[in-house]
């Protein structure tokens, strides 16, 4: 977005850089993520970014062929902002010093104290504890020995003697500590802090980014036609509204049921694409097709698998209805894009596989159209709110593409989906009458591959067992069980047993992520 005034964050590899950008965006701020060995001279003229972070990273500095970003960096008259390993690459290379741990290691929770002798910096402590003594959160092994020339120390902590510091001629900036996590309470005034020195306006607004990006559609497609594959989620459907706010009835969406849907799913999305908004759809049911295809298949790659490849024939036959289409829309979001570039230039290991229309532009000739890939799913949230899309549908939780294939461990029947609808149908009905539902990144039940003896009625039962699943969570990559009280999963255990048929005992999994993940498979 040149339009925009732009923060490049030089990432090294750490779990937490998209933390980084999350926070400036809160801030209004426009920024880009890319991999050290991409941020070329080329690239820094391009972006000309009027501030620069270096992100933290699992590399040692002291190591010979340990990441470093370009020297130009230092020289484009910029604020820039080292964060863990970006700072301790500054300062190597600036002329300080980084040794190996050597018993100053600090990970988790630790506090810095200021040297209040010195000056303020420039505001950069503005809004922090007069006392001098905040918490952060650390995660280093190596530190730094020597602090470069021209640099002075702002804060101390136990194991890092240069905690915080700077070159406020030059406006270069470190800390040894993680301002972007959420367990340094003060971290959003210390960026807030940065943006303002480096004399950010703040005008990244979904606002602004609705105007552009409908006018950059325009400009793209002229009179062509596009189609979307329509999943019904929150990234889809503020896709396919954008879209069509731009070209109109140049845009026709294809939304494939598979009969893997939640209860009512597939009627609410017909319902509100074609008569409330009035988009071209196609609605495809192929619940035969892939349930057939489904039928007793247990292990859970081949059940991605084999949804993946059926939707794209589908897709595909029933893209093929609207002659001449030249483009796909897809909505791919910036954690897609983010992780698509491996910080090493590596494999990664895959977990599981994703279900995705990955092989459709090739395959059919089509060009893409992606008008949510510099966005969060936060920011997709409140462009949907621009867009004016109704509030219970941006605010839905996350459904996976495989849908209830993967809530359904063991072998797939149409007997155990419908009885998982019912009881899914049921946890959200709980969740939303205790007002819960916008607490939670995520719920759902999965049935369980095994039946347990129950009493009901003075009669014997052996029916399946479930599992609630509730997560809270920022962006998916990390999650922890939500806390619900006895007393609602003991109401909703007996409304679960008593009006679904084939459960008789229900459970709930209080299993993190790592080292669990939120969907079962």
């Amino acid at each position: 977005m040149p339009e925009h005034q732009c923060l490049l964050i030089v990432d090294f590899g750490s779990q937490v850089t998209q933390l980084i950008a999350r926070r400036l965006r809160e801030l209004n701020v426009y920024c880009e993520i890319h991999p050290f060995q991409n941020v070329t001279p080329d690239l820094l003229r391009a972006r000309a970014p009027r501030a620069v972070i270096l992100s933290g990273g699992p590399a040692s500095v002291p190591d010979a062929d340990s990441p470093r970003p370009p020297a130009e960096v230092f020289e484009l008259g910029v604020p820039v902002l080292g964060i863990c390993y970006g700072q301790q690459a500054m300062m190597q290379m600036l002329g300080g010093r980084v040794v190996r741990g050597e018993g100053s290691a600090e990970f988790g929770r630790a506090f810095v104290t200021r040297k209040t002798e010195l000056d303020l910096l420039e505001g950069w402590f503005d809004g922090l504890e007069s006392t001098g003594r905040e918490q952060v959160w650390m995660s280093h092994g190596d530190h730094v020995d020597r602090i470069a020339p021209g640099f002075e120390v702002f804060a101390t902590s136990p194991g890092a003697p240069f905690a915080v510091v700077a070159d406020a001629a030059r406006h270069f900036y470190g800390m040894q500590f993680h301002p972007e996590v959420h367990h340094t309470p003060k971290g959003r005034l210390l960026f807030e802090n940065f943006v303002r020195i480096a004399g950010f306006d703040g005008d990244w607004t979904m606002a602004g980014y609705r105007d552009q990006a409908i006018q950059a559609i325009r400009d793209r497609v002229g009179d062509g036609k596009v189609i979307c594959g329509l999943s019904g989620g929150v990234d889809s459907s503020v896709a396919a509204v954008l879209i069509h706010e731009a070209i109109g009835d140049q845009l026709t969406c294809v939304f494939v049921d598979h009969g893997l849907l939640r209860q009512g799913e597939a009627e609410e999305v017909v319902r509100m694409f074609g008569d409330h908004y009035n988009i071209p759809l196609i609605h495809a049911d192929e619940r035969d097709l892939f349930l057939d295809a489904l039928d007793g298949v247990s292990d859970p790659e081949t059940k991605r698998k084999t949804i993946g490849r059926l939707f794209i024939d589908v897709f595909q036959k029933h893209a093929a209805e609207v002659g001449g289409a030249e483009y796909l829309a897809q909505g791919t979001l910036y954690p897609d894009v983010i992780e698509s570039v491996s910080f090493s230039g590596g494999p990664s290991v895959t977990i599981k596989s994703h279900h995705n229309v990955g092989g459709l532009p090739e395959k059919m000739g089509l060009k893409l159209i992606e008008p949510l890939r510099e966005l969060f799913k936060d920011e997709v949230r409140e462009l949907g709110r621009e867009l004016g899309l109704p509030p219970s549908f941006i605010g839905r939780h996350p459904f996976p593409g495989p849908g209830l294939a993967i809530r359904c461990p063991g072998e797939i029947t149409r007997e155990k989906l419908d009885i998982l609808r019912k009881a899914d149908a049921v946890f959200i009905d709980q969740i939303r009458r205790h007002g819960l539902y916008d607490e939670i990144w995520q719920a759902f039940v999965a049935i369980l591959p095994v039946r347990t003896v129950g009493v009901m009625g003075d009669g014997r039962t052996y029916d399946f067992a479930c599992a609630l699943r509730a997560v809270t969570s920022v962006d998916g990559m990390t999650a922890d069980y939500y806390p619900f009280s006895h007393d609602f999963l003991g109401e909703t255990a007996t409304r679960i047993i008593n009006e679904v048929p084939g459960i008789n005992r229900v459970t709930y999994d209080i299993t993190s992520k790592p080292p669990g993940t939120i969907e079962w498979e």
